[in-house]
């Protein structure tokens, strides 16, 4: 029988939670586990009996022993005839057993100010709540509405992927090369379906659009090289390449997306969202597509499309991308599967000329070596069995309904509000009153439960307009939609 003592431990680090959705044997792996790593258990204490700790706990019998054999053949635990389960010693041989040091004072701590040479976190940056799905109006752009997600594809696809052949497939070190079967099915299923064609050599894949990006500015851009970004525009692809150069020419966007001007002319290369301009969400016409590679040609200028929103399209047929009209090879081809999959499985891709593409992999393998090789393999497979194609389709009829719910609610409840017409995308871009502090409004609504996004964070000037809104569809469900546009419009009227 255990003593009143060891009663008093097992009650302290043995708790089944019937609130969690992993089974009781998983739960007591992970606590037994926790308390050995964390020397919470004492070697010389046998853990109680397989009946014991059932009864304690109040389940079956069979799960506990389940558990204890599990961890004997994972060399936590030994089972001693006649006496018992003990923690196996060898597990926590070679642990170096330090008191953590304490500053007492008589130390000096780095000077921060002095080895810190520059502070990303001192830019001007989007910040969304971490808690967002707790809110019952998040307006976020971005964020994925976990209902779209198609987990059972998902779930199929990595399972697929847990094949011994898989496994021993991804799990060896590739240095810089990709997931043989990812570039196929880029090349064969996303890549097509924006005219675009490719060569295995002039794909690579990295951990998001931002990394190619990153890469991009780290390879095409000095400190006196002038980079056209579009204004309003993407702030994280801003903060990005301001890293690298303080010569930011803005260029103006208008209807059609950025305007084609003389200010082209003394960039050595621009930024550019045509598909969906971010955040205004127009499209780059044909012709305006074709005028901007004209002089992009003419003044030896590169161009680096971002299409991250480009299957999200309602209205009329896709315009094919910039990438599919360049016939000079100087357009650097950015994609995200970040948008229609998940933002946090972090898959990107770059499509650009094999010399600049060997470039990137290699600066790439200095950073990362590779996205991980079973994450690759997952979404090559979800790819391959036409689960992607699928999502979108859904995607597309999910959207266009939350795109008319919320551009019904924004006639009916801010009438006074001004928008560019957007024909897809997940987000609408708003013009409210001219007196109107989105800033401060961001802050009220919040206190309500309504997330939305200032747009002042998109434009370049140092004083930039403080009456634009964001408002994201991809994260709200449609019911959700009208109720809180007309919580918002309320907030507005009242403050204006």
């Amino acid at each position: 029988m255990p003593s009143r003592s060891d009663q008093i431990m097992w009650d302290r680090l043995f708790r089944i939670s019937r609130d969690r959705k992993i089974s009781y044997q998983r739960q007591l792996r992970e606590m037994i586990v926790s308390a050995i790593l964390d020397d919470k258990l004492p070697l010389e204490l046998p853990l109680p009996s397989s009946r014991e700790l059932a009864r304690h706990l109040g389940i079956a019998r069979n799960t506990v022993v389940l558990a204890y054999q599990q961890l004997i053949d994972e060399g936590y635990l030994v089972a001693r005839e006649r006496s018992g389960y003990y923690i196996d010693k060898t597990m926590l041989a070679g642990r170096v057993r330090v008191e953590p040091l304490k500053f007492d004072g008589q130390h000096s701590p780095p000077d921060w100010k002095r080895h810190i040479k520059f502070y990303p976190s001192e830019q001007r940056n989007i910040i969304k709540p971490v808690d967002w799905k707790n809110y019952p109006y998040p307006f976020l752009f971005g964020q994925l509405d976990p209902a779209l997600f198609p987990v059972a594809d998902w779930r199929d696809c990595c399972r697929q992927a847990l094949s011994v052949s898989d496994i021993q497939d991804v799990t060896p070190d590739r240095i810089d090369i990709d997931d043989p079967l990812l570039i196929e099915q880029i090349q064969a299923r996303i890549l097509p379906r924006r005219g675009v064609w490719a060569a295995r050599d002039e794909i690579l894949i990295t951990m998001g659009a931002q990394q190619a990006l990153y890469i991009l500015a780290d390879l095409l851009t000095g400190k006196g090289t002038r980079v056209g970004m579009e204004n309003p525009g993407y702030p994280d692809a801003r903060n990005i390449f301001e890293l690298k150069s303080p010569q930011m020419v803005p260029l103006t966007v208008d209807d059609h997306g950025v305007v084609v001007n003389s200010d082209l002319c003394s960039c050595e290369f621009v930024y550019v969202t045509p598909s969906h301009q971010s955040p205004t969400t127009v499209t780059m016409p044909l012709a305006r597509r074709e005028q901007l590679l004209k002089q992009a040609e003419q003044n030896d200028i590169l161009v680096i499309e971002d299409d991250y929103e480009s299957e999200i399209n309602f209205v009329g047929d896709p315009t094919p991308a910039l990438k599919s009209l360049d016939a000079s090879e100087r357009v650097i081809y950015v994609g995200s599967l970040s948008k229609t999959l998940a933002p946090g499985l972090r898959l990107g891709y770059m499509v650009a000329p094999r010399p600049l593409i060997d470039e990137a992999r290699a600066l790439r393998r200095l950073m990362v070596r590779h996205p991980p090789a079973n994450n690759q393999r997952i979404v090559a497979l979800f790819l391959s069995m036409g689960h992607h194609d699928s999502l979108i389709h859904r995607l597309s009829e999910t959207y266009k309904n939350r795109w008319q719910v919320m551009g019904e609610a924004l006639n009916r409840h801010l009438p006074e509000s001004s928008r560019i017409p957007s024909f897809g995308g997940t987000s609408y871009w708003v013009e409210g009153p001219a007196g109107l502090d989105t800033r401060e409004l961001k802050e009220r609504a919040r206190a309500t439960g309504i997330l939305i996004e200032s747009g002042d964070i998109c434009f370049m000037q140092n004083n930039p307009p403080q009456n634009f809104i964001r408002l994201g569809y991809s994260s709200i469900s449609a019911k959700q939609i009208e109720p809180g546009i007309r919580l918002l419009a309320e907030l507005i009227h009242s403050g204006v």
